[in-house]
């Protein structure tokens, strides 16, 4: 189980836990799982777990909007309180730079019309440059320009890939039947600044990372 994995000594999911804990404007840490294990795992390290997210908000097919929106009903219901926002922390994102939360939070405020903040990075390769099949044959993903594909790099609009370090949504946002919203603030994180851990390979990157932070 991934999100228990021992990285550097603790479990993955440890990290975002204690992230999360060591923010003063969280008011509660709280893990959504459908596994004992990692609810009392959670429990261990300071969060609270005090529901199993029921199976069909669960597995590798599961889409954010319905885990946490099942988390938001579940949540107001079990403390009688209205929640204003999440602060979503995937833990494959174990080593976010510190003080990301109240960066976003501060964004948020900048930006009261805003739908929700995202933590992004620029793209290495830019959407002018992809292509998609299309049955035996291939097609640029952006058909709004004349062979996009051909443009040079320096005429190339800013793009960015979402980053798993950080979101936070809004109530009102979640009501509205979404985790995004069409507003949404960008928090830019360089390409240095995070790490995603998908494969095997990633666990030996952010092992290292640790060690050369502990230096």
């Amino acid at each position: 189980m991934k999100n228990l994995r021992p990285l550097a000594g603790l479990p993955l999911i440890a990290y975002s836990i204690k992230y999360s804990l060591a923010c003063p404007e969280v008011s509660k840490t709280v893990v959504s799982t459908d596994s004992p294990e990692i609810a009392e795992t959670a429990r261990a390290y300071g969060a609270e777990a005090p529901f199993l997210r029921p199976a069909e908000f669960s597995g590798d097919a599961a889409r954010d909007y319905g885990v946490v929106r099942h988390a938001l009903d579940a949540l107001e219901s079990i403390f009688d309180e209205t929640i204003d926002a999440f602060v979503f922390l995937r833990p494959t994102s174990p080593l976010r730079p510190p003080g990301l939360i109240e960066r976003a939070l501060e964004l948020l405020r900048k930006f009261p019309e805003g739908s929700s903040v995202r933590c992004v990075t620029p793209v290495s390769e830019h959407p002018f440059w992809q292509f998609r099949r299309r049955g035996d044959f291939i097609e640029p993903w952006l058909g709004d320009a004349a062979e996009p594909f051909t443009t040079p790099r320096q005429e190339h609009p800013p793009s960015f890939f979402q980053t798993g370090d950080l979101e936070i949504i809004p109530r009102e946002t979640l009501k509205k039947g979404s985790t995004a919203g069409d507003r949404i603030i960008p928090l830019v994180l360089g390409r240095e600044e995070m790490i995603d851990i998908n494969y095997e390979a990633d666990f030996a990157l952010a092992e290292k990372w640790l060690e050369n932070l502990r230096r």
